[in-house]
């Protein structure tokens, strides 16, 4: 008989184990008697390894080799050093689900070696797989990898299994939001849309505060020791999680550090309420555009919505809960624990996988959060170039499998090399790779006659696989698309190019670019590439790159001008 599958919430700041006991989800305490555990791993000369609140013990004092927030590292092509050993972040992480899993044979008196681990629904392809991997390494067969928002609609799901209404789940934690909207209907969970940010969250809150604290005693507000910077962050995250009940804190770290003089420097500061929300308005504003197009994704309105869920730790924070009615024209609700709601669901969904829930009464499905596709060569006004042409949109419901057809792109041509790409830009190289198969023994032929079948697979685990096949001969290669060492990219909000540096200058550029897109003139996908590179530029860009794709939208808007009509060309595979 299969042993129990417990499920983990691999959290930035905690982490929960939990599994399914009588019908119902259960917390499992730690060695300490604890439902939760901090995300801390301490590794000593000798190569042992303490985590969680042992852990935390020595971040004030070896901070060259304890590990805290790993998870924001998750996908990274980075890694952490420790008495002259290197750890991948997977490698920490793996120290810290098999300390859970511990914690969970000796409360059980049992042998665990399945799981389900909770992502943030807006991590990559990379980062899954890495998550995955971690499982690996801790000696778990990962049965599933589950969205966190999905997680927590669960855990309300199996104790509302009558209801039907649609559901706005917004979770904010240490370090990512996750916004997803599903529905409920007696019984069944159906995700509809995700949006997010895995670079946000309660962390970034901390050092915004920590920012603020600095300038006030150090010229560049920067800290070079390593144990002050820990004595500072553990005041801030104390101040932050006061004020959520508190209108002021103060802050007393006596003798943080020395001056250049060898002068002790200390810290005394009365923080408020008032002072942390204009820190952080900016941050926690960012959250409104997730949640406006996770609904525009799921084809709803404010008023469609008959429930928000809260969930995740800096959800407690007011303006961040005002923030969300504020956008959403509702009251929220946290009708679930959101600490603990995150491992019960995905108890909940280990117990759908080994029986001890009849899946009859629950049912679950979700969503891919990326847009996953190729890079063929396509004709365009200005020749040919590839564009990223999707294959599977973002927030199809999963597991799912797509195909497409494309062509040789040259005479005789005999191999391809199908790129595979993870995002929203039309532009390729905006996105991120995932990797590439080839596919050789292509009948030789005229360009354009030998049809290739793209075939795209995406799991419940929202994990890749890559099909290619010649279509006269059936001759195909299939594989996991392998992402490691891809580092996996922060999304960029382009909603926010107007508030850029020089955005004054070409606003009325792109204003007559995004007409002729509206008006169908933009057949070819020119303009609209352009744009968008136009708008990152301004973001992240330097001024160099501004204006030389601000002369390129010109040129092009004035070839339009002189072109009656556009015919797309065929997609071909470089």
């Amino acid at each position: 008989m299969a042993g129990r599958i417990v499920g983990i919430d691999l959290g930035t700041s905690t982490s929960e184990i939990a599994c399914i006991v009588d019908g119902v989800p259960k917390l499992i305490p730690n060695s300490r008697g604890k439902l939760v555990t901090p995300s801390v791993v301490h590794i000593g000369q000798d190569g042992a390894v303490l985590v969680g609140e042992e852990a935390t013990e020595y971040l004030f004092t070896r901070p060259d080799c304890t590990f805290m927030e790993v998870k924001r590292l998750t996908g990274e092509d980075e890694t952490l050093k420790a008495h002259g050993k290197e750890y991948r972040p997977e490698e920490i992480q793996a120290m810290l689900l098999r300390y859970l899993v511990h914690c969970a044979e000796t409360f059980l008196k049992e042998r665990i070696d399945r799981a389900v681990i909770t992502v943030p629904a807006y991590f990559t392809d990379v980062q899954r797989r890495a998550t995955s991997k971690a499982g690996e390494l801790a000696g778990l067969q990962v049965e599933r990898i589950i969205n966190e928002p999905t997680s927590a609609a669960l855990d309300y799901g199996l104790s509302n299994l009558k209801e039907s209404k649609n559901v706005l789940v917004y979770d904010l934690g240490g370090g990512t939001l996750d916004v997803t909207v599903l529905e409920l209907f007696e019984g069944i969970i159906d995700v509809k849309a995700s949006c997010g940010n895995n670079h946000l969250g309660g962390k970034d809150f901390d050092e915004i505060i920590m920012r603020h604290l600095a300038e006030s005693f150090s010229p560049t507000g920067l800290l070079d020791d390593e144990r002050a910077n820990m004595r500072l962050k553990k005041a801030v995250e104390d101040c932050k999680i006061v004020l959520s009940a508190e209108n002021e804190y103060q802050v007393s770290l006596p003798f943080l550090l020395t001056n250049a003089d060898g002068k002790p420097i200390s810290v005394e500061k009365t923080v408020t309420r008032a002072d942390f929300e204009e820190w952080v308005s900016e941050k926690v504003a960012s959250t409104k555009e997730p949640m406006e197009s996770a609904l525009r994704d799921a084809g709803l309105k404010n008023s469609d919505l008959q429930l928000v869920l809260l969930v995740g730790g800096s959800t407690r924070i007011p303006c961040v809960k005002a923030l969300v009615e504020s956008t959403l024209g509702t009251v929220t609700h946290s009708l679930v624990d959101p600490d603990l709601t995150v491992a019960r669901g995905a108890a909940i969904q280990a117990g759908l996988l080994e029986g001890s829930i009849n899946n009859e009464d629950l049912v679950l499905t979700d969503v891919c959060p990326y847009t996953l596709g190729t890079a063929p060569l396509s004709d365009g006004l200005f020749g040919q170039r590839k564009i990223f042409d999707p294959i599977i949109p973002r927030n199809t419901t999963i597991p799912v499998e797509k195909s497409k057809l494309y062509y040789t792109a040259v005479d005789y041509q005999t191999d391809v090399i199908i790129d595979v790409y993870q995002g929203e830009s039309s532009d390729p190289e905006n996105n991120e790779r995932l990797g590439e198969v080839q596919l050789e023994g292509i009948p030789s032929a005229r360009q354009g006659k030998e049809p290739v079948e793209v075939t795209f697979g995406y799991d419940m685990n929202g994990i890749l696989q890559v099909k290619a096949s010649v279509v006269s001969t059936g001759k195909q290669v299939s594989a996991e698309i392998n992402t490691a060492g891809v580092k996996a990219k922060a999304a960029l909000d382009l909603s926010q190019w107007e508030k850029a540096e020089g955005a004054r200058l070409v606003r009325p550029l792109i204003r007559k670019a995004e007409k002729c897109i509206t008006m169908g003139k933009d057949i070819g996908g020119d303009i609209e590439l352009l744009v968008e590179r136009l708008k990152e530029a301004l973001l992240i860009g330097s001024k160099e790159q501004v204006e030389k794709i601000r002369e390129e939208v010109l040129l092009m808007l004035k070839t339009l001008e002189k072109v009656d009509t556009m015919f797309p060309g065929e997609k071909l595979l470089p």
